[in-house]
């Protein structure tokens, strides 16, 4: 059993998950460490949240971020959650090596979860040692945080504390812990864990729980639970239409890791897409592409499902009812997807509302079409083309002439294109660059990079080098989930 925490008075946790669902959450406490080192604090997120940076980097402050002291009345809980691996359903997972520490109010009334990353094992750890790398958790924050920028819905980081123990993967890593802050950590996940209980009391306190923090328009519906089912499939349809227009593969979309919220969650194999193409794969284990750039729609689909599976019993007492019900509801996934999509490229493309649908959709069909013959840079193609809007193509790939003239036929505005497509992203090499560098102690290059992908629109001088692809011989790009 872990260390028992020390008090900190300075803010309040709430524990209205653990109240409201103790069959979901196991009481448990952080292995915190006794001499925490911070690595990087979130100063602005802090600011967000009512939190002091100063008081954050205090001995009392890094406690509190590695769950080692907790204000009077919090209530730490590992969740409990099931889910569909590479397509194979394991009913327990669970937080192996995470906790919940409590639900934080932020200065703008908005409720968010504080959890943790790394924080030793729980009962869910299946094994484990339950803790965490400073590479991949360092490599959340800086795409959680470069998310963030560009407008994705997601997860953020408020902090990463060295532990200062060892970790054993396949070298002997320095530890660290992520303490995480999200909408809330409800996950598809959830809801498959509760309806295998096969306790529909449980499944429908869950769902009253998921409405009544994220979408409480729901709960006046005349079907509240379709309207639940309808609401977190347009804000999964919305966020995966975000992550395929700025080339970003999460690399583990399985059910655990699909936010009821909508938010990108959990950072392992991910990675921003360079050369166009759909079927681009980071993750070391996917060796057969099912979670490849282009398979992601198709994928949030198949976990959607699976989410309307765990309802069908609070949807109508008949199945075959509220099997069509769901069926129907889930059209919105591609209203909303299509919405989200072509109205963002009609966007990275710059044009006006008044190119027609049809034409501005047929000349983005087409564009991939090149991308991907030619294997260009998916983010750089975007700024430059805004300088062939003027006419300094410095374009030059097969077919693309026919293409680039009919594009400028229709007025693009290369000003309004700079502000939606960013000249910075976490390209793979510079991330394994920093990463390498912080577990060797060296903190300058992280610090550098989130100054870049931080302000992604914003051209700056001397940041280069954060503007260009991976040089030729970083070869194929390989990354893995860090447990």
């Amino acid at each position: 059993m872990s260390v028992e925490p020390g008090v900190t008075s300075n803010l309040t946790l709430l524990d209205r998950f653990s109240r409201e669902l103790p069959e979901m959450a196991v009481r448990w406490q952080a292995e915190a460490p006794a001499e925490p080192q911070l690595l990087v604090l979130n100063e602005a997120l802090a600011a967000e949240l009512g939190l002091d940076s100063a008081w954050l980097r205090s001995a009392d402050g890094l406690q509190f971020l590695v769950g080692g002291a907790l204000p009077t009345g919090a209530t730490p809980v590992a969740q409990a959650y099931a889910g569909h691996q590479f397509g194979g359903f394991v009913p327990r997972l669970g937080d192996g090596r995470a906790l919940l520490l409590g639900e934080l109010t932020g200065v703008d009334g908005r409720v968010v979860d504080i959890h943790l990353k790394g924080s030793g094992p729980t009962p869910f750890a299946r094994g484990g040692d339950g803790l965490a790398a400073v590479g991949p958790m360092l490599r959340e924050y800086i795409i959680s945080e470069a998310m963030h920028a560009l407008g994705i819905p997601t997860t953020r980081s408020l902090a990463v504390v060295g532990t200062g123990r060892p970790v054993h993967r396949q070298t002997v890593l320095p530890g660290a812990v992520l303490t995480r802050v999200a909408s809330s950590h409800l996950r598809v996940g959830s809801f498959q864990y509760a309806a295998f209980t096969g306790d529909v009391d449980l499944v429908r306190r869950l769902a009253d729980h998921a409405i009544a923090r994220h979408y409480p328009a729901a709960a006046a519906a005349q079907r509240p639970y379709l309207a639940l089912f309808q609401a977190v499939t347009a804000a999964q349809a919305s966020l995966i239409a975000r992550w395929m227009l700025f080339g970003f593969v999460h690399g583990v979309m399985n059910t655990d890791n699909m936010t009821i919220s909508g938010e990108t969650i959990d950072y392992g194999p991910c990675a921003f897409m360079e050369a166009y193409d759909p079927e681009t794969v980071f993750s070391s284990i996917d060796s057969w592409g099912r979670y490849a750039f282009g398979n992601q729609p198709v994928i949030a689909g198949w976990n959607l499902a699976r989410f309307a599976e765990t309802l069908l019993p609070l949807l109508s007492n008949d199945i075959d009812e509220g099997i069509a019900l769901a069926q129907e509801a889930f059209e919105v996934f591609h209203a909303q997807y299509d919405q989200v999509w072509s109205s963002g490229m009609r966007a990275r493309l710059g044009l006006s509302a008044g190119v027609e649908a049809q034409a501005a959709a047929e000349l983005v069909d087409e564009l991939l079409v090149l991308l991907k013959e030619s294997r260009v840079d998916y983010t750089s193609f975007f700024r430059r083309l805004a300088r062939a809007a003027t006419g300094d193509a410095g374009l030059d790939f097969a077919g693309f002439d026919d293409w680039l003239s009919r594009w400028r036929a229709l007025g693009p505005n290369p000003e309004s294109m700079d502000r939606v497509n960013p000249i910075y992203i976490p390209r793979n090499h510079l991330v394994e660059e920093v990463l390498s560098a912080a577990t060797a102690g060296d903190l300058d290059p992280l610090r550098r990079l989130l100054d870049a992908v931080t302000a992604p629109y914003d051209e700056r001088p001397g940041l280069e080098r954060y503007a260009s692809p991976a040089p030729e011989d970083f070869g194929e790009y390989r990354t893995f989930c860090g447990t």
